[in-house]
C-alpha cells in the first residue's frame, strides 16, 4: 500500500498539467496500459479535420504547408505529421497526445519563501505591488512595460512570494535558452526552499514537475492547465511575437483561473492600443534601477560601409571610435546581423584589433549566434572578463546582463534590427551602478525609419523617468 501511494504521488507530479506524446511520458507498457483502461490517463487526439484544413492540437498549427505525409511504422498507410512543431517532437494523426486525468496536485503552501536579500527602489515596489494585486485578485492580465535594466526580474520576487504562499504554481516563459541559463541560478539564490526547474532545448531536465517553472516558450507545448500565474517575459520579442503556436501553446497552459503577467521593455502596437483601449490593464516603470538616464544612441554615417562588409570589415569610422572611447575600460559588445557577417568578420577585426593593441591576442575575442553550439560557454567568459570584444547576432540583444560596456551595431539600417531589436541593444549598455553611462554606436550608410523611432522611444523614456 505504501509503494502504491508514493507511486500514485509520483504519477501525480509526472504527469498532471502535461500533454505529451507517448515517447514523453516514461512508463512500462503495462502500467500506461493500466492507467489508460483506468482513464487516469486519456488520449486527446493529435492532428483533427477542422472544416477544410486540418489541425495540430499540440501547436494549434492550421496551415496547409506546415503539414506533410510520411509513411506510418506500424502499418502500410501514410499519415499526416506537424512541421511546425517538429522540434519538440513529431506529432502524427494516427499517434494521439495524451493528457492526465488524475489527481490533481496540491502544491504547498510557503511560509516567506523569498530568501533574496535584496531592497527594491520605490518606483519597483510601487511595480511590484501591482504584480501582488493582479495575483491575489487573480485579475486575467498584466503588462509590465519597464525600461531596459529597470529591475524586471527582482520585481517579481514579490509576486511570485505572494503566488507560493497561497500554494499556486508558476511558470516564468521568456522567448531565449540563454535567458533561461541567466535567470536560473538568481531564481533559485531568491527562491532556496523552493523546487524551482529550467527547461529549455538541452537543458539537463526536462520532467517539469516544479513549483517554479522557468522555460522557454516553446516547452509550454508540453502543457495544459498546469499554472495558476504564467509570466511571459519579453512578450514583444521573436520568437513568441511573430510565432502564432506560441501564444496558443501560453493559453492552454493556464488554468481557468489563471493571472497572466506580461513583462516588456518595448511593447509592440497590438499592446498599445488594448491599453489605449482600456482592455489591457498596465504599470508603467519609467527608470532604471539604479536611477540614472537611458543611454542614447549615437549615430555614425559611414559612407563606404557597404564596400567594407563586401569584405567583411567594419567601416573605418568603427576603428577610428576605438581609441577615443570615453571609458576605454569597458567590454565592447558588437552587433551584426547575419550570421555569416559574424562568423566572416571575426578573424578579420580581431587581426586588426591586435594591431591597434586594443586587444593583447586574438583569444580576447569571440563571436556567437544562434546556431553557435558554444554560445554558453563564450557568454560565461566574456561576463568573466576572459573575452574583451564579443561579436554577436541579435541573439544577445535581450534578457543577458552584462556591468561595463559599449555597443556598437554595424548596419544599424539593416532590417533586421527594427526598432524594439535596437532599443533592446542600446538597453545593454549603461546597466550597473558603477558604470550607468556606456555608450551606443549606430554605424549605417542612412538612417532608417526604425533607428529614428529607437532613439525617439529612448529619449521619450528617459522624459518620462524624469530627465531632460
Amino acid at each position: 500500500m505504501e509503494e502504491r501511494a508514493i507511486s500514485s504521488e509520483h504519477l501525480k507530479f509526472l504527469l498532471s498539467g502535461k500533454l505529451l506524446l507517448r515517447q514523453e511520458i516514461p512508463l512500462d507498457e503495462i502500467l500506461f496500459q493500466k492507467l489508460l483502461q483506468q482513464q487516469i490517463i486519456r488520449k486527446a487526439g493529435s492532428i483533427v479535420q477542422k472544416g477544410f484544413s486540418n489541425q495540430c492540437l499540440r501547436c494549434g498549427n492550421k496551415k496547409t504547408s506546415l503539414f506533410a505525409t510520411i509513411p506510418c511504422g506500424t502499418c502500410s498507410k501514410t499519415h499526416l505529421y506537424c512541421r511546425n512543431c517538429i522540434a519538440m517532437g513529431r506529432v502524427m494523426e494516427c499517434e494521439p497526445l495524451y493528457e492526465w486525468h488524475g489527481e490533481s496536485v496540491s502544491w504547498p503552501n510557503h511560509l516567506e519563501p523569498c530568501t533574496w536579500q535584496g531592497q527594491l527602489t520605490l518606483v519597483q515596489e510601487q511595480a511590484a505591488n501591482r504584480i501582488i494585486k493582479a495575483i491575489r485578485k487573480e485579475e486575467k492580465e498584466l503588462l509590465v512595460w519597464a525600461v531596459c535594466g529597470a529591475g524586471k526580474t527582482e520585481m517579481l520576487f514579490p509576486g511570485i512570494t505572494a503566488a507560493l504562499e497561497s500554494g499556486l504554481r508558476i511558470c516564468i516563459a521568456t522567448p531565449r535558452a540563454d535567458v533561461v541559463r541567466e535567470l536560473l541560478p538568481r531564481l533559485k539564490k531568491a527562491f532556496e526552499n523552493v523546487t524551482v526547474e529550467a527547461l529549455y532545448g538541452g537543458s539537463p531536465t526536462k520532467a517539469g514537475t516544479a513549483q517554479l517553472i522557468l522555460a522557454t516558450t516553446h516547452q509550454l507545448l508540453r502543457f495544459k492547465q498546469a499554472f495558476d500565474v504564467i509570466i511571459i517575459d519579453e512578450v514583444d520579442a521573436f520568437p513568441y511575437h511573430n510565432d502564432a503556436s506560441l501564444p496558443f501553446a501560453a493559453n492552454r497552459a493556464k488554468k481557468k483561473r489563471c493571472t497572466t503577467i506580461y513583462l516588456t521593455a518595448t511593447p509592440r502596437r497590438e499592446h498599445r492600443k488594448r491599453i489605449q483601449q482600456k482592455k489591457l490593464e498596465q504599470v508603467f516603470v519609467p527608470i532604471r534601477f539604479h536611477g540614472q538616464p537611458l543611454p542614447v544612441p549615437q549615430k555614425k554615417i559611414c559612407f563606404s560601409l557597404k564596400k567594407d562588409l563586401k569584405k567583411f570589415l567594419p567601416p573605418k569610422e568603427f576603428f577610428t571610435w576605438i581609441p577615443n572611447r570615453k571609458n576605454p575600460a569597458r567590454q565592447l559588445l558588437i552587433f551584426v546581423p547575419t550570421i555569416a557577417l559574424a562568423e566572416n568578420m571575426h578573424s578579420i577585426m580581431r587581426r586588426y584589433l591586435v594591431g591597434m593593441n586594443f586587444l593583447k591576442n586574438e583569444k580576447e575575442m569571440a563571436f556567437v549566434h544562434a546556431e553557435d553550439p558554444n554560445r554558453e560557454e563564450k557568454v560565461l567568459l566574456f561576463r568573466e572578463k576572459k573575452i574583451q570584444v564579443l561579436l554577436t547576432t541579435t541573439i544577445l540583444e535581450r534578457g543577458v546582463t552584462f556591468p561595463s560596456v559599449d555597443v556598437a551595431i554595424i548596419d544599424s539600417g539593416h532590417k533586421v534590427f527594427d526598432e524594439a531589436a535596437l532599443v533592446q541593444i542600446a538597453g545593454r549598455a549603461g546597466r550597473s551602478p558603477n558604470d550607468p553611462k556606456g555608450e551606443v554606436l549606430f554605424f549605417h550608410d542612412g538612417k532608417s525609419d526604425a533607428m529614428e523611432e529607437a532613439i525617439l522611444s529612448i529619449k521619450q523614456m528617459n522624459r518620462r523617468g524624469g530627465f531632460k
